[in-house]
């Protein structure tokens, strides 16, 4: 009601009734209003309007401008903070009740970009309806950086799905809608783009592609000074060395990866070199004895366990393997675990294979109809991935596997 957001906008800017009706209304007028017992004329009210330092809307608003942004205030709070329970249900019952009186102006936009996620998030039914809502809002506004992340988040929800063509193909369709509505891409904005597109483009398997909007946007990055997310092209821009076997790039890129760690103290990409660097040593100098004392020494140090536990596990076990351990390699594999947050198939064959090392270990061991359900079960994996050395190997694998029977 009117008289109550009077009232409470006098209150939240710590006005007396006195003060607010000021020369030209008598303050027992004032609280008839306030308590909806009167209705002030359009005069009255642009007064009240402009002693309160508001517009005239805000007042026949259903909802102030300064009850959207305390609501959101603490919707942003909810969404930012990890390990709440029931995170998205309770930003969905925070939300809820104004979505009707989301209009206009950033505040609505905002929840509305809120409200969508926490219903993707709850597996409940119309969250695209609220992401195209505030999409427009963010678009009428040229509200840049938060209409391109509702293009990510779509992205996401494809991606997640492992429908990595479909995903790319609305990326890109949405990427080139905002960069035709919008004149002015902001480089943080651009390099996320960029960054999505290459990993697209990798997950489809066009490799000629995804390489050349990786390394136009790490062009980009070091021609305007970003180092923001350069340590995630520099570990993409190695990975995809390693598939296509292009030894030069992938020492380079590596190289840069370890400047940037040293650099900015960064834990992961420290680990993600270690972790090529044993890669390397057993698929291409078969030092096995060497990986395995490297892989203890992530391991001696809890700090590092939880990060790259299973992926040190998995190349221990094919270290294992090269020294004719069979036994302890299986129970290595038996320790792997595929996080849920796994999708990207690059990251998905480097696991795909602990079956196929399954099935060598079993082999050896004689145990040759394990030998071939563990083969096949990598094949199955990998029937839905691009082409990759691991998936080469999984299928030729099975292949030995079957005809040494």
């Amino acid at each position: 009601m009117l008289g109550e957001r009077i009232r409470k906008l006098r209150k939240q800017k710590k006005i007396t009734l006195e003060a607010l009706a000021g020369e030209e209304l008598t303050k027992g007028m004032l609280s008839l209003i306030e308590n909806n017992k009167a209705k002030p004329s359009i005069e009255s009210l642009t007064y009240i309007a402009e002693r309160l330092g508001v517009e005239v809307s805000e007042l026949l608003e259903e909802i102030s401008t300064q009850e959207l942004r305390d609501i959101l205030e603490k919707a942003e709070k909810l969404h930012n903070t990890k390990d709440v329970e029931d995170k998205y249900k309770q930003l969905i019952d925070l939300i809820e009740p104004v979505v009707p009186k989301l209009s206009q102006g950033y505040e609505s936009a905002r929840l509305l970009d809120l409200f969508s996620r926490g219903l993707y998030e709850e597996k409940k039914p119309g969250w695209p309806e609220f992401a195209n809502r505030s999409a427009k809002m963010y678009d009428d506004m040229n509200l840049t950086s938060k209409r391109a992340k509702i293009c990510l988040f779509r992205y996401k929800v494809k991606f997640l799905e492992h429908d990595y063509n479909q995903a790319l193909n609305l990326f890109l369709k949405e990427r080139s809608e905002i960069e035709a509505n919008h004149v002015n891409i902001d480089p943080m904005t651009r390099v996320d783009f960029d960054y999505n597109e290459a990993i697209g483009y990798f997950a489809v398997g066009n490799m000629e592609a995804a390489t050349q909007v990786m390394e136009n946007a790490i062009k980009f990055s070091k021609e305007h000074r970003i180092f923001y997310r350069i340590d995630d092209l520099y570990r993409v821009a190695t990975a995809q060395a390693m598939m296509v076997h292009d030894e030069e790039r992938k020492r380079h890129y590596l190289m840069k990866l370890k400047q940037y760690g040293d650099f900015a103290d960064d834990v992961m990409s420290f680990l993600f070199c270690d972790l090529l660097d044993v890669m390397s040593l057993i698929s291409e100098k078969q030092d096995y004895v060497k990986a395995l004392e490297q892989i203890e020494q992530y391991f001696s140090d809890p700090k590092m366990v939880d990060m790259f536990e299973s992926l040190f596990l998995l190349e221990k076990s094919k270290a294992l393997y090269g020294l004719r351990r069979f036994v302890e390699s299986i129970d290595c594999l038996n320790k792997v675990k595929i996080s849920v947050h796994t999708h990207h198939p690059f990251d998905l064959a480097l696991f795909y294979v602990k079956d196929s090392y399954k099935a060598l270990c079993y082999h050896e061991l004689g145990n040759l109809v394990q030998a071939v359900e563990s083969a096949k079960i990598a094949v199955e994996n990998f029937a839905a991935l691009p082409e990759s050395p691991f998936k080469e190997f999984a299928f030729g694998t099975l292949t030995n596997i079957e005809s040494a029977q």
